[in-house]
């Protein structure tokens, strides 16, 4: 099943039969928020006009934990996470597609949370919001309540030290600017630099000036060339798992599957014992 949607498919889906439970999940990094200032408003944003039955989550209070040791978006506590996509009326037989703003990063954490917990069914609005050409809606809908229940695969979840080992001997991925690998720069963490051993591998550059995922093939040829492909060991990390959850998204896109580091440089950084490297090679 391809792990993303597009919106003329999914309009047709939500016109036929079994339409799909529908989630916005609006948010955006913000730099303004680390640094005590206003922060974008996803609700808001989901308030002024959304999918018609599109049921608004909250990235930062139930897609991930607050933040602590394990970064800045830990992993959600599970009974918690279940209990917020049964509100949503998330349910393991139902088809779950997921959209945010555009960017595709928040959409992409609910995917692989949902997938990552044994949801068999989820797609990402390729382009997000910007893509729909459908009418939106300023009603709140009222889903009855969902069946699911988190079930999660380990095989699909690295920590620091995983990460580390990842990174000798397999393919580990720096979802990030390049600037942040590099260590020219570090906005919002302790310090600037990656993971040894770590090949940066910006997000970013998976999709288009529209927003949506480059062909399959062409995804398939960049991550070739930063030595991951069909049968290899491959993790992806960011900043605090947001972006790299869309670099999962795209090596799906692609017919290769990865690990997330969840934790991701906000938790490496944060603890001086770990190695950090700078400049432009891995090592």
């Amino acid at each position: 099943m391809n792990a993303i949607i597009s919106a003329s498919e999914l309009a047709s889906d939500l016109a036929g039969d079994s339409p799909p439970v529908l989630l916005d999940v609006r948010w955006q990094l913000s730099v303004a928020k680390a640094a005590g200032e206003p922060a974008f408003d996803g609700r808001a944003e989901y308030a002024a006009g959304h999918l018609p039955g599109a049921v608004y989550v909250d990235l930062d209070r139930e897609l991930a934990s607050a933040p602590g040791e394990h970064g800045r978006h830990p992993l959600p506590d599970l009974p918690e996470f279940g209990a917020a996509m049964r509100r949503a009326g998330v349910s393991s037989r139902t088809p779950v597609v997921v959209y945010d703003g555009g960017q595709g990063w928040a959409a992409a954490r609910a995917w692989w949370l949902l997938r990552w917990t044994g949801h068999p069914d989820v797609r990402v609005l390729d382009g997000g919001l910007p893509a729909w050409q459908g009418e939106l809606s300023v009603d709140v809908p009222e889903p009855a309540e969902g069946d699911f229940e988190p079930s999660p695969d380990a095989a699909g979840l690295l920590d620091a030290d995983g990460a580390a080992a990842l990174a000798r001997s397999g393919v580990l991925l720096d979802a990030r600017a390049g600037e942040r690998y590099r260590g020219e720069i570090e906005p919002i963490d302790r310090v600037g630099g990656h993971i040894p051993g770590a090949v940066s591998a910006p997000t970013t550059d998976n999709v288009g000036a529209d927003g949506r995922f480059l062909p399959a093939e062409e995804l398939a040829a960049r991550f070739k060339a930063f030595g991951a492909s069909d049968g290899s060991q491959v993790g992806v990390y960011c900043g605090s798992g947001v972006s790299a959850a869309h670099e999962v998204l795209a090596l799906a896109v692609a017919g290769i599957p990865a690990a997330l580091y969840v934790g991701s440089w906000s938790e490496w950084s944060a603890d001086p014992s770990r190695p950090v490297a700078v400049g432009p090679d891995p090592q």
